[in-house]
Formats: structure tokens, sequence, C-alpha cells
């Protein structure tokens, strides 16, 4: 048998054997006690009896319940009710039974004080074993890591109880911060409440914590970046849990925490979805997600197939993508099955045909180009995706009965400026089109940039650093609106369910973060010494996103995070009058009443008159 397990049946009979005896020290105490041994034989009898009665009894309700079979940790709150439950039932059992059958005379002591007693000596009994094991393994573990955990709440709780009941944990605590001032100097696990974050500096040093662990899974953004500066400041390396809904059962495991880094920064807006109404509209349907190979598409795939679609097909014209997408959903790629769709979203006959085989109900349109300076040189290739592609899905979702289709939008759409600005305005104009000509709940959500992207930021910067540097920014001032990849899907999903037909719902990205405070704190956490280099704005690139262009009027829907604009329809008639080469015909768009000023004034200009780029390195 194991060392552990062998450890673990040698507590739990020890326990056993304990509490046995406390029902026997109990007797005695009390019975010397009130009587110095001056009882009949008669009453000796019931007091022995009445010991092994309650031993007998004892053993058997505590098995049963599994008080000896491990079913909380020694000590543990938990125990402690459990274990009082047993002993005060086994004791009222043997006040019956002392009324019914006892001697006259009999030292009623016994059946009222004893069970009482034999509680305290048991609880006693476990409270010295935990401290001698706690200290045993203080004396064992010489290369346990001192930590400070920042959060005294249920999740501190938990992780205190996880490492000081597991003998091989890697951490030991040694303090706790947390800003709520009602659990100043209050005590978890023998450690005390330090104070708020005022007190993390001064703690660290006192303590020579080199670590802290971040125990809020429920954390604003806004906070996580408090720490995380504080934890810079004092040089400590930072680890956190992940949000409440990524915990398993709600549970703390030690395998959930990780090393603070940018997602934890940038991406943790507590979402609350209505489940129900997801599952209204997904449930039992047939499903098909375009550029399913994709960052957001592939995540896409992911949540719907959990929601037990009645078939989900992926649509990509990139097979290595799909091949991803389907060994993380199905853990098989064999990409052999009907589901798993090669296709390219400008080939209007191939779409045809994928949605005459499958006819589905729901839709999520993510195929699209989406890198800007890329789209800067090349606008027709954008024309092509994410217009004209967009309206080759539209028409075919209308000819097969979709009876909901939701278009992945950008934030760029808004007061557009960019080549993918502007051609995904105009896939929202298109789908508002579309949704008023079936009168079905067609609409378009739009969301700023996703951390962990292909070819996104995050990615950028991390190979950048790997590569020892430098690390290239734009510019010192710009900013973006960031969220991640589950997040940004999980309300995209939800905006499927409250959404109406032609609505643009745009979802609540938090405030805009520096890019340059992200370079920043990436290079600190990397250690090294990376330079950062400006390299200035790209053709048409914004110093700060929005969210809304001026004209648009924002009203609010039934979920906090989601707002809901209008864009006025485009007819697609207009779109073949418009060679995508030539700047003088796809003006002519803008000139129309349901085309706004930012649908398209020029995408051919928008990739003229490149400015020189200029690199500079920062003021140290």
């Amino acid at each position: 048998m194991p060392i552990q397990q062998t450890r673990t049946l040698a507590t739990r009979i020890g326990l056993a054997l304990w509490d046995s005896l406390s029902w026997v020290l109990a007797a005695l105490a009390l019975v010397v006690a009130r009587y110095s041994f001056t009882l009949r034989s008669a009453e000796a009898m019931f007091v022995l009896q009445y010991a092994v009665v309650a031993i007998v009894l004892q053993l058997l309700v505590g098995y049963l319940v599994k008080l000896y079979r491990g079913r909380y940790s020694v000590a543990s709150f938990e125990e402690a009710v459990l274990l009082a439950g047993v002993t005060l039932g086994v004791g009222v059992v043997l006040l019956i039974g002392s009324i019914l059958f006892a001697p006259v005379g009999y030292p009623r002591v016994v059946t009222y004080a004893v069970p009482l007693a034999a509680l305290a000596l048991m609880a006693a009994g476990r409270s010295v074993f935990r401290a001698i094991s706690a200290g045993v393994r203080r004396g064992q573990a010489q290369d346990q890591t001192p930590v400070l955990v920042y959060g005294a709440g249920n999740a501190g709780q938990q992780l205190a109880r996880l490492l000081s009941n597991d003998p091989d944990a890697p951490y030991e605590i040694v303090g706790f911060i947390d800003d709520d001032t009602t659990k100043r100097h209050l005590h978890i696990s023998g450690r005390r409440v330090l104070g708020g974050r005022e007190h993390l500096v001064a703690a660290a040093n006192d303590k020579g914590v080199n670590t802290l662990i971040v125990a809020l899974p429920t954390a604003s953004r806004t906070l996580m970046r408090e720490i995380s500066a504080l934890s810079d400041e004092a040089g400590l390396t930072t680890l956190v849990m992940p949000p409440t809904k990524d915990l398993v059962a709600g549970r703390v495991q030690l395998s959930n925490l990780h090393q603070l880094d940018v997602t934890d920064l940038l991406g943790r807006a507590q979402i609350q979805t209505n489940l129900g109404e997801i599952a209204d509209y997904l449930s039992g349907q047939v499903v098909l997600v375009t550029g399913a190979g994709g960052s957001i598409g592939s995540e896409l795939a992911r949540q719907v197939y959990r929601f037990g679609p009645k078939e989900l097909v992926m649509l990509d014209r990139d097979e290595s993508g799909l091949h991803g997408t389907q060994l993380t959903i199905f853990n098989q790629g064999l990409l052999d099955t009907p589901n798993m769709v090669l296709c390219d979203i400008r080939d209007a006959e191939a779409l045809d045909a994928v949605f005459d085989t499958h006819r589905p109900t729901v839709v999520f349109h993510a195929a699209a180009l989406k890198h800007l300076p890329m789209l800067e040189q090349y606008p027709l290739e954008g024309w092509k995706t994410n217009t004209l592609g967009t309206l080759n899905v539209l028409r075919a979702a209308e000819k097969y009965g979709v009876k909901r289709f939701v278009n992945i939008s950008t934030d760029k759409a808004a007061d557009a400026t960019s080549v993918l600005g502007k051609t995904k305005r105009l896939a929202e104009e298109l789908t508002a089109f579309f949704a008023l000509k079936t009168g079905d709940t067609y609409l378009s959500v739009r969301f700023g940039n996703v951390l962990g992207s292909r070819g996104s930021m995050l990615h950028t910067f991390t190979r950048q650093i790997e590569a020892g540097g430098p690390l290239t920014v734009t510019h010192p001032d710009i900013t973006r609106y960031f969220m991640t990849i589950p997040e940004a899907c999980e309300l995209t999903i939800q905006a499927g369910a409250i959404g109406k037909p032609s609505d643009v719902l745009v979802l609540d990205m938090g405030e805009p973060v520096r890019i340059l405070d992200v370079a920043r704190g990436l290079i600190a956490r990397s250690g090294k010494d990376v330079k950062i280099i400006f390299t200035g704005l790209r053709p048409n690139e914004k110093m700060h996103e929005v969210l809304f262009s001026e004209d648009e009027d924002r009203s609010p829907t039934s979920h906090e995070l989601i707002s809901r604009v209008q864009v006025p329809p485009l007819d697609p008639d207009l779109l073949a009058t418009v060679d995508g080469a030539d700047p003088e015909s796809m003006a002519k768009l803008t000139h129309q009443d349901n085309a706004t000023e930012a649908g398209l004034r020029s995408l051919a200009e928008a990739a003229a008159g490149l400015d020189d780029i200029t690199l500079e390195r920062p003021e140290e």
C-alpha cells in the first residue's frame, strides 16, 4: 500500500479510537467528580454498559455517515458539524435508553453531561492533531514557497484549506491581504489578514515573500491592473485564479493557478448569460459557423456545441484551421465527416450547395479578412471577402430559410476610416437589408480587439519579446478596447438570443487600454531587457477606436453588457454597379440615401499615398 494511503488509513483508525476513548474518559471523569467511586455495583455496571453502548453506536453511525472514512478534512468546520451531530445524536438515544432501562438511582450526570464532555474531548483531540500535523509538515517541507494570498473570501479560504491539508503542497501561506476592513485581524487556517492593498508591499518585505496568489475569481480588470502594479513594485511573482465560471464546480484547485498574464489584466469582465435563452435557439437546431477555422469562429463552434445542436456545420477555406477546431471539439481530426466543410464564401455556387445539403436554421458568420494594414495594401481582397462574401452568405441564408443570422462585425465599422472598417460596415448594412426583406432575426454584433486571436497584438508582442526585441508600438498614446475570445463569443451567442431584426448589437468592452502599458507589462514579466520603438500610425489607422459612430443612437438591451444601434439598410443591387478597384465607381455608393458616409467612400484611395514610416526610440 502506498505511504500516503497508509497514513490516511492510520489517521482514520486513530480518530475512531480517540472518539471511543473520549466516551470512556468523559464517563469516568464525571462519575469520579460526582461520586468519588462510591457507586453501588448496579450503578457502576450501568456506567460501564453506557460507555460500551456509546462506543458501539458512535463507531457504527460514524462509519455509516463516513465520519471515519474521510468525508471531510480533519478539524474542518464541516467535520465538526458532522461530529457534533453524530455524538449528540448518540447521546439522545442513550438518554432515552437510560430513562427506560436504567436502575433506580443511576447517576443521571452520565446521561446528561457525558455526551457534551465526550464531544469536547473529541474536538480537542482533533485540534491537537491538526496543530501537530501542520508543524510536522512545516518541518518537513523545507522547499515550500512562502506566499501572501490577496483575498480572504471564500476562494481564499478554500485555497488555505487545500494547502494546509496537502502535505505535498508547494506553497505555505504566511498571511492574507484583503481590502474589506471587517476582515482585518481575521485568522484563516492559522494565518492572519495583515491589511489591505496599502499594506501589500510592506507585508511582502516583512514576511520575506516573493510570490502573491490572487484569490479573487470575480475581480474586475481594473482591480487586477491595480494589483499587478503593486506586485510589480514589490517585485512579486503573481499567480491568479481564473474567473469563477472557469472553476470546476466552483472549487479551488492548485491546478487552477496560473501566472498573471495580459488576459487577466484586460479580459476579466464577469459575464452573466441567460442559458435558457441561448438553449432555446440553439438546442436541436442545425447551426452553421463560417470561418470556423479562425480564432473567433472556432470558439463560437466550441461554445455552440455545448448547447446540443442537431448538427454543427463548420465551414472554412483553411483546412488546417478546420482540423484544429475539430480536434478541440471532438478530440479527433480526421476531417472525414460531412459537417466539416471546405468552402470559400466568395464562391456563391459552392455556398449554395452547402446550404442546400445541410439546411441550417442558425448561422454565425465569422469568416472575414481582418488585418488592417494588409487590407490597406489589397483593398480589393477585403471587398471580395468582407462585403461580397457576406452578401453571398446572406443570399444563401435567405434562399434556404435561415431564421437567425448573426454577422460578426468590428468596432472599426464605427466611423470607419480603413478598408477593414468600411467593408465590415457594408456587411452590417447588407445584413440589415436582409433582415427587413425576410422579417427574420438577421443582426450584427460589433466588438473590439480580442486577446489571443491569430496575428493579434498579444501574439506579436510575445514573439518579439522571445526574440529579444525590439517591440514595436505604433504610437505612445494609442489605445484599444480588449476582450478575451471566450468572453466575446459568449456575449455574441447571448446577443443572438436577444437581438431583433436589423440590430447592430455592440458589446461593452470596458475602458480602452493604452497599448504602451500592455507592452511594458509584458516586458516586465518576461524579465528581459527589451527596447520599445514607435513606428507611427499606419495608413487610416485610428489613434483611439470607438464603438459607436457619431450619428448612431445607442439604446440598451435586456443585457447590461450589450447595447443596440441601427444602421441604414443597403440594397445589394447597388453593389453590382461598383468596380472594387475603381475609386470613382466605389465613391458613388456614398451618395445613395440608404448608404452612410462611413459606408464606402473609396477603398482604393484608402490604400494610396502611404506615409513614410519613421522609427523613434522612446525616451527613458
